[in-house]
């Protein structure tokens, strides 16, 4: 057989994979029936045929239940089908990512069409930052289910009111509206509360099935947060205004043992608008921390928000919140363990890079983050990095890069870069992760155009390591021919430039056709601190330290399925038990305990099955894989330090791993990269645009690539959102 029959014969799938791949497609085809199932609910809620006629009829029959009572009429229609999706996500990924370590076949991209034309930027400057058509329709789409839920609440409850039935409550008419106008805009928000937290689970196994990334992610949900607080808000404020206009404003401090709590949805209410506060861009931006610590603050609102509306109707938006705390809590149990550091690169730009051991079976793709605590520096702050190893070419290490820019990064460097050469070096760190895409999307293009700004060039490190890794192998797959743009404000940052190849001093492959691109705009000559050397420190290891793993090991989506299903499970189960014979007892017709006596009783047998099943699914992974982690802490090979090259603009170097990649290298010193030219002149039936840096990069290669001049630019953001 020759060369080419037998890269077509490792291109053809085997039985297995098509029965895979139809398993997939019948997964993604019920969740989507489920989905849209669980839509139209939301859709019909609000409507006359719901209310007078499905419902009495679904009360009845849930009502007479001993087990559940009138709370298993939202738990089994509006948290069961949520939970269930994600199961089914859980699923589908196990099978996509045992495809994608078994076969890496290049899938090819088209240059136009509906979809692309879809996924190009449609909006780039304004407040909702950079959107796409998509998510544009889809936005739209939302505000009208929840302007639909609004109108169609206030005509059925309007025509209620009657001069007789305002004058029965002592209430004129514009009060007796004001009044259910009220109500009705506590019920819209609550579309939007149902939604808030899933875009931040951070392990979500919904998110990856739709392709979403972590920028989209937390993009929604900062819509949603504004959403939610803007119709809390005016929902506390009309209650107000009611409240003063019949002179009862001692209303505001009753805490009702039969009705909502008025205090406890005040409590949520000021607890969420101090969250909402510290959020904008301009605060966040100068007080990170005070954005930080206070959205701690979601603990408040919605345990509060539990007592105040009660536990039957928080079911309906229990399940995003469900899956929430299942991730925090893997995240704590993950977070418990400290980490083997092997060894830190220190640069003349304020950059370090650290390397920690890895197990093997760990794997993750370009573009990952990983989540870092230093408790010398802070116990309690935790920071994202992008991932700039590559599993498949570093298979024990993984790598993050951190630039000098904050305080806590700034402490960092300053330690790292005192350290004494002869003392014995041991830092305690602790990590989350990693999280991030699922899939390799790069690799659907021919050209590759990566456009960073300052650190914004961390990112695309991991996808050229990965790449590096698939032009090593015999594997089939063909890798895209990368253009990396990248502008430094300072001569000495080009050492970043450094970080591209890993410490091991891997050279690049000639089957690797990588062109870089520098610009450095403030200075006009490199400076001397350019012609510095790495600075590498090792760390003595520590007889507690772990490498970085999975926290739920390789079959981590099979467990997160076992995990929700299972903690869901014993919460039905116990929740059944106590309603039948302690809350509602079977010799008597009335509860033994309040409204919020009973909803403080459902979230702690909530918690306790998802701490139960999360603690025994860590617990097993950690027993069964324990054994290979302290084997490979022992006899983790470190690599040799390699030198940098003595300048980047010195072409008559000797002999280095960086070598080859100096020579891919042109430097432009004191000009901005003409970037409509460059994303122009590009060649190939499909190029992908990826940018990474400040927000006026972003938009411009937005702008470019949503310009229509060109029809094969696929257009992607990477920004630091978290």
């Amino acid at each position: 057989m020759d060369h080419k029959s037998a890269r077509v014969s490792a291109r053809t799938p085997s039985s297995g994979d098509e029965f895979k791949d139809v398993i997939k497609g019948l997964i993604k085809l019920l969740m989507l029936v489920i989905f849209l199932g669980y839509a139209f609910i939301w859709i019909l809620m609000p409507t006359l045929i719901y209310r007078t006629k499905w419902l009495p009829v679904m009360r009845t029959e849930f009502g007479f239940s001993t087990y559940f009572g009138l709370a298993g009429l939202t738990l089994f229609m509006l948290m069961f089908p949520m939970l269930l999706l994600a199961c089914l996500g859980c699923l589908y990924l196990h099978l996509k990512k045992q495809k994608t370590n078994n076969h890496l076949i290049r899938q090819k991209a088209t240059g136009g069409g509906v979809l692309a034309a879809m996924r190009r930027p449609m909006l780039v400057k304004g407040p909702l930052g950079i959107v796409s058509a998509t998510e544009l329709i889809f936005l739209a789409m939302f505000v009208a289910l929840l302007l639909w839920n609004f109108f169609i609440y206030l005509r059925n409850a309007f025509p209620m009111i009657t001069p007789q039935s305002a004058a029965k409550l002592h209430q004129k008419i514009w009060q007796a509206k004001l009044e259910a106008m009220a109500i009705r805009i506590g019920l819209v928000g609550n579309a939007c509360l149902a939604f808030l937290f899933i875009p931040v689970v951070r392990g979500s196994s919904l998110l990856p099935v739709l392709g979403l990334t972590s920028e989209s992610s937390i993009k929604y949900h900062i819509w949603l947060g504004h959403l939610l607080m803007t119709i809390f808000t005016v929902h506390g404020l009309c209650f107000v205004v009611y409240w003063a206009s019949m002179h009862e404003i001692s209303q505001m401090v009753t805490w009702s043992k039969t009705e909502m709590s008025n205090v406890a949805g005040e409590i949520a209410l000021l607890s969420g608008i101090v969250m909402w506060a510290t959020s904008y861009p301009s605060i966040r931006r100068r007080f990170f921390e005070v954005f930080f610590y206070s959205h701690y603050l979601y603990i408040i609102f919605m345990f509060f928000y539990v007592l105040h509306v009660g536990i039957a109707f928080c079911f309906i938006v229990l399940p995003g919140f469900y899956m929430f705390m299942v991730d925090r809590f893997l995240r704590f149990l993950q977070s418990r363990d400290n980490v083997r550091l092997l060894s830190a690169r220190v640069l003349s730009s304020n950059t370090a890079e650290l390397t920690f051991s890895k197990a093997k079976e760990l794997m993750y793709n370009p573009t990952s983050t990983l989540f870092v605590n230093i408790p010398c520096i802070s116990k309690l702050q935790w920071h994202p990095f992008t991932i700039t190893s590559s599993s498949n070419l570093e298979p024990e290490m993984l790598s993050i890069v951190i630039k000098s820019e904050g305080k806590w990064s700034t402490k960092l460097y300053k330690m790292l870069s005192t350290w004494d050469h002869d003392t014995d070096r041991t830092l305690s760190v602790s990590v989350e992760g990693p999280y991030g895409p699922v899939s390799t999307d790069f690799l659907w293009h021919d050209v590759l155009v990566m456009v960073s700004g300052g650190s914004g060039i961390t990112p695309f490190i991991s996808i050229i390591r990965d790449l590096i890794a698939m032009s090593q192998t015999t594997t089939t797959c063909e890798t895209p021919k990368i253009t990396l743009v990248c502008a430094f404000k300072k001569a000495s940052d080009i050492a970043m430039l450094d970080l591209i190849l890993p410490s091991s001093g891997l050279k690049l492959s000639s089957d690797l056709n990588i062109q870089i691109e520098a610009f450095i705009t403030k200075d006009n000559e490199p400076s001397d601190e350019e012609t510095q050397k790495i600075r590498t420190l090792w760390f003595k290891p520590s007889p507690s330290d772990r490498p970085i793993s999975a926290i739920l090991g390789p079959n981590s989506w099979l467990w997160l399925a076992a995990i929700l299903s299972s903690s869901f499970i014993i919460f039905l189960i116990i929740v059944g038990i106590m309603t039948r014979y302690y809350i509602y007892p079977i010799d008597q017709n009335k509860s033994k305990y309040n409204a919020a006596s009973r909803s403080i009783l459902y979230l702690l047998v909530l918690c306790v099955g998802i701490m139960m099943t999360s603690s025994a699914a860590v617990l097993w992974n950690k027993k069964k894989y324990k054994v290979e982690g302290s084997k490979q802490v022992e006899n983790v090979d470190v690599p040799s330090p390699t030198s940098s090259p003595s300048s980047w603009t010195d072409r008559e170097i000797e002999s280095t791993p960086q070598e080859s990649l100096v020579q891919c290298t042109n430097l432009h010193f004191g000009e901005r990269p003409d970037l409509k030219k460059i994303l122009l002149d590009t060649k190939g039936s499909s190029v992908g645009v990826m940018v990474c840096g400040p927000k006026k990069m972003r938009q411009e290669v937005a702008n470019i690539c949503s310009s229509g001049l060109a029809e094969n630019l696929h257009f992607e953001s990477i920004s630091f959102s978290w």
